[in-house]
């Protein structure tokens, strides 16, 4: 053997050093205990997507179990049991709710809101790997304020054949939705914060939550602050939608930007969301459109658990879950990446249950 072999035989022969991790989070006694979170299933598709999460966090072996409530739409309230439940729990999983269209009960997702204080909406908005879109290079946070504008639900009938309906701007709701706004952006190394109005007409109502915008942007100077007219907003998302970051809104504005930026980034079926107030959040499907979902795709067993499983992903981190978090995005993106199963709204054929199988095979 050469001589020069036996320098090598020696160092491949010798023990290795042992490796340690540096300590990045020092848990408080009881920080891995599980953690409950109400469940509510919901109407439509919403039992199918929420039946995916709770498969792909059992196979996670997530730190969460579910308390399940039966909620429709159709019903007068939400039971008082499912209010109590998340107060005590704090956080909350739903499906889509159904919402009656003209007469009929009231909304139970705008119930629900009121009842919790969940003053503040996000939808994420961004391109997924793997899956096409006109645009590139979009993620967008939409935050909206969540308990007043146009979902008050003051309206009456002044007389026969004439409906007054009141839009509630205050400055209270308006600078803690600013506040919040540019408190994410800040946490989350964002740049740019967006307030969308129509000050131009509506000015006092408007009036009132830009001037509450711009008091709070002046405490936050490392945060580009802007403003821009909702009808030119929509008009620069379909056209321009890269150069938005977070953008805060009024009640009806956000609804409606948040599900044309959804549109613009892949559809409402990928896009997380959820609903947050000081003591309680609920998470669920980002953009409203379609989130309930056809009978079809329901009897087919077709409906895209993907905004869901994002969704539950941002669930995780607000419980100060980050690692299972990360694993559960990764190995949804991967999915979407490889193409192989996707659901009819992301151009495929694939079932609700084929694409979870194909989550939990590509968990780490």
């Amino acid at each position: 053997m050469a001589r020069r072999a036996i320098p090598i035989l020696k160092q491949l022969t010798a023990p290795r050093p042992t490796w340690s991790r540096s300590v990045t989070y020092m848990p408080r006694p009881g920080d891995g205990e599980p953690r409950p979170v109400t469940l509510i299933p919901g109407d439509g598709v919403g039992p199918l997507v929420t039946n995916a999460v709770e498969q792909v966090m059992e196979a996670m072996h997530a730190p969460v179990y579910f308390e399940r409530y039966e909620v429709h739409g159709d019903m007068n309230r939400v039971p008082q049991e499912v209010i109590d439940s998340i107060r005590k729990n704090k956080v909350c999983l739903k499906g889509g709710l159904r919402t009656p269209v003209g007469g009929g009960v009231s909304s139970l997702n705008v119930q629900l809101r009121k009842e919790l204080d969940l003053y503040a909406s996000l939808v994420n908005c961004f391109n997924l790997p793997g899956l096409p879109t006109r645009h590139e290079n979009v993620d967008i946070v939409v935050i909206r304020e969540n308990t007043e504008g146009e979902y008050s639900g003051l309206e009456h009938e002044v007389v026969p054949g004439v409906v007054e309906s009141l839009k509630v701007i205050t400055k209270f709701c308006s600078e803690r939705i600013a506040k919040y706004a540019f408190e994410y952006a800040y946490l989350n190394n964002r740049k740019n914060v967006t307030a969308v109005h129509k000050a131009n007409i509506m000015k006092l109502a408007d009036g009132l939550f830009l001037e509450s915008c711009r008091e709070v942007a002046t405490k936050y100077p490392s945060i580009k602050y802007n403003e821009i007219i909702v009808d030119n907003c929509c008009m620069q998302l379909v056209s321009k939608p890269e150069q938005f970051d977070v953008m805060v809104t009024p009640n009806l504005y956000g609804n409606l930007v948040a599900n044309t930026a959804a549109g613009i980034a892949g559809g409402t079926g990928v896009m997380p969301g959820g609903n947050a107030g000081a003591d309680h959040a609920v998470f669920e499907q980002g953009a409203s459109a379609g989130n309930v979902g056809k009978d079809k795709v329901v009897q087919q067993n077709k409906a895209n658990p993907v905004a869901l499983l994002l969704s539950s992903a941002m669930m995780l981190r607000h419980l100060q879950f980050p690692s299972f978090a990360d694993r559960l995005e990764t190995a949804v993106k991967r999915v979407i990446s490889e193409g192989k199963y996707r659901t009819k709204d992301l151009g495929g054929d694939s079932t609700t249950q084929e694409v979870v199988d194909a989550v939990i095979a590509n968990l780490d």
